[in-house]
C-alpha cells in the first residue's frame, strides 16, 4: 500500500494530470452527479528495473489514474468517484492508500471508479 497524495504530487503527477476531470478515492465526499457514466477498470504494469518499489509504483498509479480520467473526457464525464484499487481481482477500498505489487522487474496497479459528470463545479 503506498500514499494516493505522494503519487498524485510527483512532479509527472503534477504536469500530467486533467485538472479539468477530478478524482475521488474511495469514500471520499464529492458533489451530487447529474450522471452516472459507467464503471470503468485499468490494469496497468511497468518496468520495474533499476527503480524503488515507490518510484516504479508511483509511476504505474499515474499511468492507470490517466486511463480513468481519459475515459471520463470520451464519455463526457468530469470527475471519476469511488475509485479503488483492485490488484489481481481483490479490492481494496481507501480514501488515502492504493494498492501495488511490485517485484525486481515489474510493478502493477490496477483501479476501478465510477465516471460521472458533476456539472456545477
Amino acid at each position: 500500500m503506498f500514499p494516493v497524495e505522494a503519487a498524485l504530487s510527483t512532479a509527472a503527477a503534477q504536469e500530467k494530470l486533467d485538472r479539468g476531470v477530478r478524482l475521488y478515492f474511495g469514500e471520499q465526499k464529492h458533489p451530487k452527479p447529474v450522471a452516472n457514466l459507467g464503471e470503468w477498470a485499468t490494469n496497468k504494469k511497468t518496468n520495474a528495473f533499476n527503480k524503488t518499489d515507490r518510484e516504479a509504483c508511483e509511476w504505474v498509479f499515474l499511468s492507470a489514474v490517466l486511463e480513468l480520467q481519459e475515459r471520463a473526457r470520451k464519455q463526457g464525464g468530469d470527475a471519476v468517484i469511488n475509485i479503488k484499487s483492485n490488484y489481481k481481482n481483490t479490492e481494496t477500498n481507501s480514501n488515502t492508500e492504493y494498492m501495488c505489487g511490485a517485484g525486481n522487474i515489474m510493478a502493477g496497479v490496477a483501479l476501478k471508479g465510477t465516471v460521472v459528470k458533476l456539472g456545477a463545479k
